[in-house]
């Protein structure tokens, strides 16, 4: 028979665990309270399992454990995990924990980060090797800007990734194309929105609005608006 790896990670609490993860579409396939705590769900293929978490383990540092998962499809499964999401919460959480993180028009991972600080990330196959720093064949704000998309998208750090674009932009707004420019800013009033920073985000969209641009230049720039959009029409989380 082949070898079985099953990741036991640790939980705070068993009942907003578990209440998670079958929200997410997981089901419960054994649960013990006492005399110690131990959850196991599935998913597919993808099995999980809980102890109980140290009494020191600060969930908030998301630091606690996880795991990747690779899948043919990350779309599929990120529509998936939404549309379970909605149907037991309501909402799709995209802040605190627990969280589900946006999946934008190419992104090819997200994760889940649970009630205990756990962290699943879900991959496409294959997918490709980025380039740290930004594409070496990218110049000037188009460069920057790419190795900000690395920092949202791979190390899912949103901070991160604006404090990078804001120097970005100070660096090299001035000389950018007026296509690039207008790719960063709708980037950048996406990151503020999903930060929960208003002002920013009230900024950056004036600023895109006041460029005009053109229909033809609306089609170059659809991901970053659809991104945009989505998040701002609170449907963030949605893929597609």
């Amino acid at each position: 028979m082949p070898t079985t790896t099953i990741p036991v990670l640790p939980c705070v609490d068993a009942e907003s665990t578990e209440h998670f993860y079958t929200s997410l579409g997981f089901t419960t396939t054994h649960r013990q309270d006492r005399p110690y705590l131990y959850l196991a769900l599935t998913l597919d293929d993808i099995d999980v399992h809980f102890k109980a978490a140290s009494p020191t383990l600060a969930a908030s540092d998301e630091n606690s454990g996880g795991f990747l998962t690779m899948v043919d499809d990350v779309a599929s499964f990120h529509v998936r995990f939404v549309d379970g999401l909605r149907r037991r919460m309501g909402r799709v959480p995209v802040v605190g924990l627990p969280r589900l993180t946006r999946l934008r028009p190419g992104q090819t991972r997200f994760c889940i980060y649970d009630p205990s600080g756990n962290c699943i990330a879900v991959i496409n196959r294959g997918e490709p090797d980025v380039e740290y720093g930004g594409s070496t064949q990218l110049s000037g704000l188009a460069r920057a800007h790419d190795n900000v998309r690395i920092f949202r998208d791979f190390k899912n750090d949103d901070a991160l990734a604006a404090r990078a674009l804001d120097t970005a932009l100070r660096r090299h707004g001035g000389t950018a194309s007026r296509l690039d420019l207008a790719r960063a800013v709708a980037d950048r009033a996406e990151l503020a929105v999903a930060l929960g920073d208003h002002a920013q985000a009230a900024a950056s969209r004036a600023a895109l609005t006041e460029m005009t641009l053109t229909e033809d230049e609306e089609a170059q720039l659809s991901s970053e608006l659809v991104a945009l959009e989505r998040i701002e029409g609170g449907m963030c989380g949605q893929a597609g």
